[in-house]
Order: C-alpha cells, then structure tokens, then sequence
C-alpha cells in the first residue's frame, strides 16, 4: 500500500544539523573556509546545548511530582512547582522545537472523522481536567485502501501528523475501577509522543481509548446471524419448539390433552436447548473475537507510533529544539554572510526560504524573527538601520568562544 506526500509548509526545517552544513559548503561561496564554517557551527550546537540543559533541568523539577512513573521519595516541607509553572515550561519547549497546538475545533473535526484503521474508537474525556495536544508537520496523504472484502480498493485523502505530543492530566477524584482504565492515577501528569497519526485517528492516542462495534460490523456479524438463527430455528429447534408449545398450552388450560414427558421427549428437549446454547455462543465469540482484532490492530499501530512517554519525552523535545535553534541560526547567517549585501529582516526570511525551495525542493515557513533575535544576541550579526550583515566566520568563532569561556568562569 504506497502512499503520495503533498507538503503545504514545514515551520521546522527537515533536515539535520549537520547535513545543512555541508549543504552549506557544496555551494562553494565559503572559498577555503569550510573548516572555520563547521567549526563555528560545533561551537554553536555546544552552546545551545549548554543553555537548553537548564531548561531540562526546570522541566523534569517541574514534572517530578505529577509523575505516575517516579520511583524517588518526595522531601516534605520542600516547595513544589505548580502544574501551571510546568504548562508554561513545556510550552516554551515546543515552541523552539517548532511545535504548534492543535486547536480545540481541530480536535473536535479529528474526533468526528471516520478511522483509516477501520474502527470506532470513541475517548471519556470525563477521566481529565487538562487535556492539550501539539503536532510538528503537517502534510497530506493520499492511501490506497481495499475495499469488499479487497475486491476493490479506493483512494482515500487525509492530513497527517508527522509528531503528535499528548499531554493529559487526570482529575484528582479519578477512580480507576470505575473508568475501567486500571492503570491511570488521580491527579497525574501524562506525556505521549508519537508519530504519523492521521487526524481521523486522533483518539487512539489516548490511553483510556474504547474500541466499539461500527455499524457495518454490526451488520456483518448480525445479518449472518440472523439467517442462521431462522435455520436453527426451522431445523434443530422445530421438534422443540412444538413440545414447549404443547406443554405451555395444557399448562394455561389451551389444549387438554397431557403432553408424556417421557425419556424421547426429554432426549429433545435437552438436545434443542443445547442447540440454542451452543447457537448463542457462538454468535458471542464471533463478536468478542472481531472486537479482539480491532483491539490487536490498535495495539499493532500504537507500537510502531509510539516514541517516547512521560519524561523521556522531554529529552527528545529538549534533542529537537536544540536542532531547530541551531538550523535556523544557520541558516540565517550563511545567506547573510553570502549575500554580498545587507538585508532586511523580509528579505533574509525570503532568500532562505527561496534557498531551500530553489536548492533541495523543499518548502518551509522559515521562523526569521527567533532566527535573528539568536544571532542578535550572540553577535554574528549586527543592524545596520534596519538591515542586517554578518560578521566574518573568524570572528563569529571568537565571539562563541569568548561566550563559552564565559560560561564556565567564576563571578567576580
């Protein structure tokens, strides 16, 4: 089953760090500086990765006592933070890993679209006070699925998350056995990433997802069953039916003739009712055994889909932004610094975007104010009324490394 991509835009840059460096230096407008270049840009990476540590220090401080799977000891009389402090944090996160929040009315379409995986899955939202979700890339898909029992197959369209964060924190008077979700705890912080979820099938993200018949099921198990059910009834249960109509009507006075309950007449009693029994259980474990491969076909998706949960998801948001800040200095700076000119912040957010559509066919949403507030801030470039420059690689690596001894000397 093969699939067709249709990208509108990434905010994020799909590419890593190091291959937009040598990128960079196939272009040949870095003359015998292709050492300095990537040598700046280590320096860099090590910098944003010194700064981003604190701030996955502050999240897993923020996290700790709302994590369901902690196995340390809280301090009594030891001040801890609130789940608003952490919401804020995390939110800080995304947005440098380029994540954006996929909106309540985004997420209500999602729920009231049909599921690619062919069945119902339906969410209790009563079990949560906090509910949110952000994705990173969006594309859309076009997927040959099989249709009549695959007779035929039809080509279906739909919007694709390429990385779903869930966060979901349960109510504090949650009750597990009454849920029937065992697992989960009152007043827990969750955290899931995945990734490839189509919108339409949003729900099976959550944990305390139910699997449900659809219709068409329904139909395909109950017509089946009907039509069986008639020649049960016709065949193997005539001969007990009219004995049971026989014995009820001398019972309410219909008919006065007796009816001998002798050891034949038992013999086709009892075999009937086995027949009904054994009829009716069958028709139970076809549905339980068809609600068991939807079950399995959930479970199936969800492992491949899964990437991360709780605080290991902070490491790999943590791994991303510091990617995406590094990128998109980058970026900025080498069009800067090649473009032989000064140029405003509009038309830097146009050559880079043009470069990555021109060079490697690709179309991003470049974030051009974060990009220079780095660079701004670290002194690589400088604004010459309104129009930015680049200062040289050499001295670029000498204001990194003024900045990273820094980091590490003593306070006067």
């Amino acid at each position: 089953m093969k699939d067709t991509v249709s990208v509108s835009g990434y905010r994020f840059i799909p590419y890593k760090m190091h291959d937009l460096i040598e990128m960079c230096i196939q272009e040949s407008k870095l003359g015998a500086q292709h050492d300095q270049f990537r040598q700046l840009f280590t320096i860099l990476v090590s910098v944003f990765h010194f700064e981003f540590h604190e701030k996955l220090s502050a999240l897993k401080k923020a996290y700790a006592p709302f994590d369901p799977d902690a196995d340390t000891r809280s301090v009594p009389g030891l001040q801890q933070a609130t789940p608003d402090r952490f919401i804020q944090t995390l939110q800080q996160l995304l947005e440098k890993a380029n994540y954006e929040q996929i909106t309540e009315s985004d997420l209500n379409h999602a729920l009231t679209q049909h599921s690619l995986f062919k069945v119902q899955l339906k969410v209790d939202f009563s079990d949560f006070s906090e509910v949110l979700l952000f994705c990173r890339g969006q594309s859309t898909k076009r997927e040959q699925v099989k249709q009549w029992l695959g007779l035929r197959s039809k080509t279906i369209e739909f919007l694709n998350y390429e990385r779903v964060v869930v966060y979901l924190r349960t109510k504090a008077d949650f009750d597990p056995e009454k849920s029937g979700w065992t697992d989960g705890k009152p007043d827990a912080m969750l955290l899931r990433l995945f990734q490839n979820v189509p919108r339409s099938d949003i729900e099976m993200l959550f944990p305390n997802t139910h699997v449900q018949m659809r219709t068409i099921d329904k139909l395909l198990i109950g017509i089946p069953a009907v039509i069986s059910g008639g020649i049960v009834l016709t065949t193997k249960l005539g001969a007990t039916l009219l004995l049971l109509g026989s014995l009820i009507g001398f019972w309410i006075g219909l008919s006065a003739e007796p009816v001998e309950l002798n050891k034949a007449s038992m013999t086709v009693l009892f075999a009937g009712v086995g027949a009904l029994a054994g009829y009716l259980w069958k028709q139970f474990n076809s549905f339980k055994n068809r609600k068991l491969r939807f079950m399995q076909m959930l479970t199936k998706n969800l492992y491949f889909k899964n990437l991360d949960n709780n605080a290991g998801v902070f490491h790999r948001l943590v791994d991303d932004a510091e990617e995406e800040e590094g990128k998109e200095a980058l970026l900025a700076y080498y069009i800067l610094l090649t473009s032989g000119a000064a140029l405003t912040q509009a038309e830097l957010d146009a050559r880079v975007e043009d470069w990555m559509l021109s060079k490697w066919d690709c179309v991003i949403n470049f974030e051009i104010d974060d990009a220079l507030h780095k660079l701004l801030r670290f002194g690589l470039v400088y604004d010459d009324q309104g129009c930015f420059r680049a200062v040289s690689i050499d001295e670029a690596v000498s204001r990194l490394d003024q900045r990273w001894d820094a980091y590490f000397s003593p306070s006067v």
